[in-house]
């Protein structure tokens, strides 16, 4: 092999051809418009650093619960209060809820995920649709900034435990996997395949889903390539709600 067949032309080498280097500084401009040159890396290093990315390799269900049941803490406040809330009383866990349910607990809205709906706690009455169970309860037990996170936090964890089997990332493979890559509605089919049965869950808006699980499926990287061409749709997609 000769040096040419390895060494850029002037034409081809920025730091040769003026024109090419103009050209590379104005894309590379254009693009950063958009965001930082950085922005998988930045969100890959974020969510390496809470244990998210080791959560996926594992298919660490509660690890992942206890992640997406904060972020979607923060919908309805600002983050300024929802942070300062979690950081004075802490959030909700998977084993914590899961321990709870292991008592069979009498109210019969906590036996499984489509059994759990119209529960109406309120935090400040503490009421709800079932008064003859309440004190025997967890769900109020936990110290959340309001009753609708409370229904939530149970809500997702029901959804993850009986209809994702306790396997989220695998749930979420499958999902993705049984649509049809070459159906010509093939992204917002893969969307939906996602957030259409999150979308059940209590309290959960499609814009908080969205930033949630477009930032957990772009930290996937080459293991999952379907993952992050879904995740960054979903960042770069509009969605309907508040």
């Amino acid at each position: 092999m000769t040096n040419s067949a390895i060494t850029p032309t002037k034409s081809e080498d920025p730091n040769r051809n003026p024109n090419l280097a103009y050209a590379i500084k104005a894309v590379h401009a254009v693009c950063c418009l958009a965001g930082s040159a950085s922005y998988l890396d930045d969100i890959r290093a974020d969510l390496s650093e809470l244990g998210v990315i080791r959560a996926v390799k594992n298919h660490d269900t509660p690890a992942l619960y206890d992640w997406l049941i904060e972020i979607m803490s923060f919908q309805g406040i600002s983050d300024a209060v929802a942070s300062k809330y979690i950081a004075q009383h802490g959030s909700v866990r998977w084993a914590e809820i899961a321990e709870a349910l292991s008592r069979s607990p009498s109210c019969p809205k906590l036996g499984g995920y489509w059994r759990f709906y119209d529960c109406r706690y309120q935090k400040g009455s503490r009421k709800c649709s079932e008064p003859g169970h309440f004190d025997a309860c967890p769900l109020p037990r936990h110290p959340l900034r309001n009753g609708h996170l409370n229904q939530m936090a149970y809500s997702l964890f029901l959804f993850m435990r009986d209809v994702a089997d306790e396997d989220f990332v695998g749930w979420m493979d499958g999902q993705l996997g049984a649509v049809d890559p070459q159906s010509p509605d093939r992204l917002p089919a893969l969307r939906e395949a996602i957030i259409g049965p999150l979308r059940n869950v209590y309290g959960v808006a499609d814009k908080v889903l969205a930033m949630a699980l477009s930032s957990l499926l772009l930290s996937a990287g080459k293991r999952r390539p379907l993952w992050v061409e879904v995740g960054a749709n979903l960042r770069g997609h509009r969605h309907p709600g508040p």
